[in-house]
């Protein structure tokens, strides 16, 4: 192996997903990430329609059922003056339920998916630095097994798609073109024997909650609000803050909550502002969390990782096909901007938490209806990264 046609940084969603649709399409393709395949991440792990649409085209969606995930086939709204606002999952686009799988279990069904299509996968391997050539082009990148070797992967195109903390971003100094304001502290816990009817979302004074039903019987309790009320609160205990902020968000879901069987620790997550970097640049590219990342109050970051994928292999097809790689990968960031934007937005003011009940319903609708821009753009688009490509006609650079 003289080298690769794309190295993929990351191994989650957004990386093995890519390196499975550009493995099916015929490219050489390496994916290196640092931890081992099949750990757990912190992760609301709940589909939407889109995520559940590309999970189908891509012939997984039967391994997500097949890993006992449950269908959800309903979501509720609960508000503080007692209204709920129930919503049926409707037979839309070949989807007929959502799904949210544990991550232990989703990310080592596509990382298995990938290395299915031809993709070679370093595990416990952390890129240390890229490659570059004589004009300043990224080559590849230079990385550390969990032996302390150094493995050196040359390729025509480099991706990031390792997360908020990209190495890859920080290392071509990829800029920010949009930086968000708010963000979510949030805390949730897995519980056991919690008869819960869909997905679950409460919306509060200054406090969000949320009720995922997953694997093995499970439903992930998550709740939420402003750092600085979450410091406040943690300091007469986690547990006190997660059941204060259920209470708040949700007062008619705390007694099953309460009395249902903890299977785990309560966990934390301190926040990040939304931001979209820029995406690309001569031989890099970033995709999912590395380029574009919104508050997780809306639970979309797994889908807009497997649409970004999408995206990206999309515009390499299209170099591979003649179209002038800047030219292609522009494309790539105005797509991903023009179907981000909207949902980023309202995600940023969701994050707020200074909303009424009549402004949360606002920005619920407004949610929504870029969610279905999301849908209808996947729905036009062909699969051509599943047809496969002549390795004599691939070179992106």
């Amino acid at each position: 192996m003289n080298g690769y046609d794309v190295v993929v940084v990351g191994g989650r969603v957004a990386g093995a997903s890519t390196a499975l649709l550009l493995g099916r399409a015929g490219a050489r393709v390496a994916l290196v990430d640092r931890s081992r395949a099949g750990t757990d991440t912190v992760s609301t792990h709940a589909l939407m329609r889109a995520g559940v649409l590309q999970l189908s085209r891509w012939g997984l969606l039967d391994r997500v059922i097949a890993a006992g995930t449950p269908a959800i086939r309903s979501t509720s709204f609960h508000y503080t003056d007692g209204s709920i606002a129930r919503v049926a999952i409707r037979p839309t686009a070949g989807v007929d339920a959502l799904y949210a799988p544990r991550r232990y279990l989703f990310d080592r069904l596509l990382l298995d998916a990938a290395a299915e299509a031809g993709v070679d996968v370093f595990t416990e391997t952390a890129v240390t630095a890229l490659r570059r050539d004589e004009t300043g082009r990224v080559r590849g990148v230079r990385s550390v097994d969990r032996s302390g070797r150094t493995v050196e992967l040359a390729a025509s195109m480099t991706v990031g798609a390792d997360g908020i903390r990209s190495t890859v971003a920080a290392l071509v100094r990829a800029p920010v073109i949009r930086q968000g304001r708010s963000r979510s502290a949030v805390l949730y816990r897995y519980v056991a024997g919690l008869p819960t009817d869909g997905y679950q979302w409460a919306y509060g004074a200054g406090a969000g909650a949320g009720l995922i039903p997953t694997n093995d019987g499970q439903t992930c309790v998550l709740v939420s609000t402003t750092p600085e009320r979450m410091r406040g609160l943690r300091r007469d205990g986690v547990e006190h803050a997660f059941s204060e902020l259920l209470v708040q968000a949700a007062p008619t879901l705390r007694d099953p909550v309460v009395t249902a069987t903890p299977a785990g620790p309560i966990r934390g997550w301190g926040g990040v502002p939304g931001y979209l970097r820029r995406c690309w640049g001569a031989g890099w590219a970033l995709v999912g969390d590395a380029g574009y990342f919104k508050d997780p109050i809306t639970t979309h970051g797994m889908t807009d990782a497997m649409r970004d994928a999408e995206l990206f292999a999309d515009s390499i097809l299209d170099a591979t096909g003649g179209l002038p790689e800047a030219v292609a990968l522009a494309r790539y960031q105005a797509i991903r901007g023009r179907l981000s934007s909207r949902l980023l937005a309202a995600t940023e003011d969701v994050a707020a938490y200074d909303w009424t009940i009549e402004r949360v319903q606002t920005l619920l609708r407004r949610v929504s209806s870029a969610m279905g821009d999301e849908v209808k753009h996947l729905q036009a688009r062909p699969d051509r990264a599943l047809t496969g490509l002549s390795q004599k006609t691939w070179s992106c650079s």
